[in-house]
């Protein structure tokens, strides 16, 4: 079901005074409303409708927004602002109120960045460990490429890649550990091994068990929006709006998912970036980061050395597509997205706490 109504908090910045309550009363000076409980705090809200041919969008500072008459829409607006406001909670034990770092570890030959660089377990434990050390709070161990053209790979050779290395990483660090598959059997098997996070870049559609699966482990999953199977997906991808057709798409796993039995406190999103999607939808889905936050869960981005900052910058290598990740960091960071998935963690740690200590205006208390 398509909503009547969209909210992207605007004017957002750095929030150096004391946080203010959604419903507090009698404020002289309204200085804005905390971006999902962090440190960023957003002034106004562009509301949008969708409309044929482009979706109408208007900007409304937030005393317009309350005092405003919303008519029809009124409910719907109330509870995404909630949403956007309301505190995320821990994932796996870490809190969020600072942006997150997941490390790639690809134990497969064909990933379209380092493919066959970590293929073995022993080389994909080491630069797991490396990861770690460069700051990674999360380790996402990856054993299928779902790169757009990939082959799906059998379930028994992703069991072979991945289950070794999520047991070997787990009795070696106490980072968080996600695994990111299709295949509820991984899943299960990951789970059993140690594995934190479940990571599905087909937001549990894949596998016709695989919600089940993960509702039994208790696990935190990340659900991402992907538009057809990885070997086609990226051939003809269609969309009304794309900003706002993955916020439909997305919300409605998001309640596939509280309906399976597991709470929404344990949801992760990802508008997966690349995934069905071409430049002009990705540009503006990473435009429109701010307006996933309405979905009330954390936001991971995974744009590091995708294909969008080749054809944006042209470079053919992936591998030289680090400043632009970089760029890709900061905004995310800049719109309050809370997980950051990287291929160079030590390079986007640093940037992420440059751009901190530049927002805050101090070095002090950013830990």
């Amino acid at each position: 079901m398509k909503r009547s109504v969209y909210l992207q908090p605007s004017a957002i910045f750095w929030d150096r005074s004391v946080p203010r309550a959604i419903d507090e009363a009698d404020v002289p000076e309204w200085k804005g409303l905390p971006l999902a409980g962090s440190r960023l705090s957003f002034a106004a809200l562009d509301v949008l409708t969708r409309a044929s041919p482009v979706t109408k969008r208007r900007t409304v500072v937030l005393g317009d927004a309350f005092s405003g008459d919303w008519g029809r829409d009124a409910l719907s607006a109330a509870d995404i602002l909630q949403e956007l406001s309301q505190p995320r909670g821990r994932v796996a034990g870490l809190s969020l109120d600072r942006p997150r770092i997941m490390g790639i570890v690809n134990v497969t030959p064909d990933s379209f960045s380092d493919g066959g660089q970590f293929a073995t377990t022993e080389a994909a434990i080491a630069q797991g460990l490396r990861l770690v050390e460069e700051g990674a709070d999360i380790l996402d161990i990856g054993g299928e490429s779902t790169r757009p053209g990939s082959d799906a790979v059998p379930l028994d050779e992703e069991l072979r890649r991945v289950i070794p290395v999520v047991e070997g990483l787990r009795a070696k660090t106490d980072a968080v550990i996600s695994v990111d598959t299709r295949k509820s059997e991984v899943m299960r098997q990951a789970a059993a091994a140690g594995a934190d996070i479940l990571n599905d870049v087909s937001a549990f559609t894949y596998d016709p068990e695989a919600l089940e699966v993960a509702a039994e482990t208790g696990l935190p999953i990340c659900i991402m929006h992907a538009l057809g199977d990885p070997k086609t997906m990226n051939d003809n991808p269609k969309y009304d709006d794309v900003v706002l057709d993955v916020f439909d798409y997305l919300e409605s796993r998001i309640q596939a998912c509280v309906a399976a039995g597991i709470p929404k406190a344990k949801l992760i999103a990802d508008p997966g970036i690349g995934f069905g999607k071409h430049l002009h939808h990705n540009v503006a889905v990473m435009a429109g980061l701010a307006l996933y936050h309405g979905l009330g869960v954390p936001i991971l981005l995974g744009a590091s050395r995708k294909k969008m900052i080749g054809q944006l910058c042209n470079v053919d290598a992936a591998k030289d597509r680090v400043p632009g990740s970089l760029a890709c960091a900061i905004a995310g960071a800049a719109a309050g997205v809370q997980i950051i998935r990287v291929h160079d963690v030590a390079e986007t740690k640093q940037a992420i706490e440059v751009w901190r200590a530049c927002q805050a205006g101090t070095e002090k208390g950013l830990d």
